[in-house]
């Protein structure tokens, strides 16, 4: 992929702050990407501060730290945004504690979800939050259709129709929510990439500005749309999801095109010097 080498990269040595996706980005399933504790050692060294932002709700701040930790990455909980933090801190813009909240999704988006004060029911709910559940059964979508349909707002953790394992693309949260949408005619409120909610919470944690600030991501029609539409620089990984074919056929072009976490640093150091 020559044409990768061919890119104005003098921009990046403005960049003062992150936005960085985790799978496909900072590893695969379990295997951490090549070069994955040096990435945080650039950014530490040169105080670029990061936010690591990922749609999938299926692990907490804490339990994504535990395994940055085994990577050898030590993370606090902070500088970690899963998309279950970010709907359960958005319900509390919309909704008082204690209102009852219909959970399809695994045990990181319940955890999240009660920790902010609302409550799980397994009946009547004011909302049902959908996301990555790999334990779902027909009996609880069917429940969910049932609560969305009687007036329950709908509220998705993220749109990933698929998500990258160690050996393949398995079904994502998107997958999901394509499922409740076809059975109740109604649409979710997405609060993850590529929509404005995840990224306004970045920022505020990350008290940068959208031009000082780049999104990483390896997946075109979440990451980078929208950290383009967050006004953000973009940088797609090939490490993931979307391909340099995706990029040539598809309209959203990324600021920059590296094949890995790896690549970009290397690229990075040689243009901040």
């Amino acid at each position: 992929m020559a044409n990768l080498k061919y890119q104005d990269t003098s921009a990046l040595a403005k960049i003062r702050a992150v936005v960085s996706d985790m799978d496909g980005v900072l590893w695969r399933g379990n295997k951490p990407m090549p070069r994955l504790t040096d990435f945080f050692a650039f950014l530490r060294r040169h105080t670029i501060r990061f936010i690591l932002a990922t749609n999938n709700a299926t692990r907490t701040a804490a339990q994504y730290a535990a395994k940055l930790a085994e990577f050898g990455v030590q993370v606090s909980e902070a500088e970690i945004l899963p998309s279950c933090d970010v709907v359960s801190d958005y319900l509390k813009t919309v909704a008082p504690p204690g209102t009852r909240v219909f959970v399809v999704g695994e045990a990181a988006l319940a955890q999240s979800l009660q920790a902010r004060g609302f409550v799980v029911s397994e009946d009547e709910a004011e909302f049902v939050v959908a996301g990555l559940d790999r334990q779902a059964t027909y009996a609880k979508l069917a429940r969910a259709t049932r609560l969305i349909r009687n007036g329950a707002k709908f509220i998705g953790t993220n749109p990933d129709k698929t998500w990258p394992s160690e050996t393949e693309i398995t079904p994502g949260a998107g997958a999901v929510l394509a499922f409740l949408e076809a059975a109740t005619d109604v649409k979710p409120f997405i609060v993850a990439k590529p929509e404005p909610v995840m990224f306004q919470q970045a920022l505020a944690r990350l008290g940068s500005r959208p031009e000082e600030t780049v999104m990483i991501g390896d997946r075109l029609e979440t990451d980078i749309l929208g950290g383009q539409r967050a006004a953000l620089k973009t940088i797609l990984v090939l490490s993931g999801i979307s391909t340099m074919a995706d990029v040539e056929r598809q309209d959203i072009h990324p600021d920059w095109t590296f094949h890995d976490i790896g690549d970009l640093m290397q690229v990075w150091q040689s243009v901040i010097g």
